[in-house]
């Protein structure tokens, strides 16, 4: 399995010398397909878990039990150019795209560096290049983008720069935690066109992190509803969100509004 969580808890220590225990994670596992790109779709109410999965996936948290796994090998073993080369495999997209760039510094650093750092290209010109086709991927103009401060871009502007740096790597995995939850929805077909793009013709596969069933049901091929830092259920998306069998499930489909989007919105974008 090219990434993988094994029986994973996670545990976090509180209160009087630490004596208070809450698990965030209980007995959680998933291994993405070998075989072909997919979209598993992680789905469930704030607490339920998915951040702290996110983190597990992404080596920024390491797991109270359990192993989490790159190609077979513990994440947390691996030094040097293995590090390195999982580091470049699996990119994230954060839901918060207003805390994720220094105000520091212009945009295009977030894009440049890592191209010379992964050794992507061979100059800087190569690398603008890189960069402009990326952004122009994600709907963005390089000459209104780059050169900028993030605070002159607006919300929907970074996070789309968010998905565009991902893109440029090349990645194998894609990690996206809620992408759309704080864009307006004008710009959430965009966003989430442009990852499926990615696994269509890139072969890149998605962990799509969400609360919203009605994206999941559109964009995924598989489902995990998480409760209470447990899986309650999975499966193919057609038999989770068309036949649920958990009670938490069915929860959360009468929770979406009756109509579904319909199901060509990311053919338009692709031909967008």
């Amino acid at each position: 399995m090219p990434l993988e969580l094994r029986d994973t808890e996670v545990t976090f220590g509180g209160g009087l010398f630490g004596r208070s225990h809450t698990a965030a994670l209980a007995g959680v596992s998933l291994a993405l397909a070998t075989d072909r790109a997919e979209t598993l779709a992680i789905v469930g109410e704030s607490g339920s878990g998915k951040t702290t999965l996110t983190r597990l996936l992404l080596g920024l948290l390491r797991p109270t039990a359990g192993r989490v796994l790159w190609q077979g090998q513990d994440v947390h073993s691996l030094r040097g150019a293995a590090f390195a080369a999982y580091r470049r495999a699996v990119q994230a997209v954060f839901q918060d795209p207003f805390g994720a760039y220094n105000p520091v510094y212009r945009v295009d650093r977030m894009l440049l560096l890592p191209a010379r750092r992964f050794g992507l290209t061979s100059s800087d010109d190569e690398a603008r290049a890189l960069a402009a086709r990326a952004l122009e991927a994600v709907g963005l103009r390089p000459a209104e983008t780059l050169g900028r401060y993030p605070h002159q871009l607006s919300g929907g502007q970074r996070q789309r720069l968010m998905v565009a740096r991902a893109m440029m790597l090349k990645p194998r995995v894609i990690v996206a935690d809620e992408p759309v939850s704080m864009v307006d929805a004008s710009l959430r077909g965009t966003i989430l066109g442009a990852l499926h793009r990615l696994r269509q013709e890139g072969g890149v596969s998605l962990v799509y992190v969400t609360h919203d069933l009605t994206t999941a049901w559109q964009l995924a091929d598989r489902v995990m509803v998480m409760r209470g830092g447990r899986v309650v259920e999975e499966g193919d998306v057609e038999h989770v969100i068309g036949s649920p069998r958990h009670p938490y499930t069915r929860a959360l489909l009468d929770a979406v509004p009756p109509s579904m989007p319909d199901p060509g919105w990311l053919e338009r974008e692709d031909a967008a």
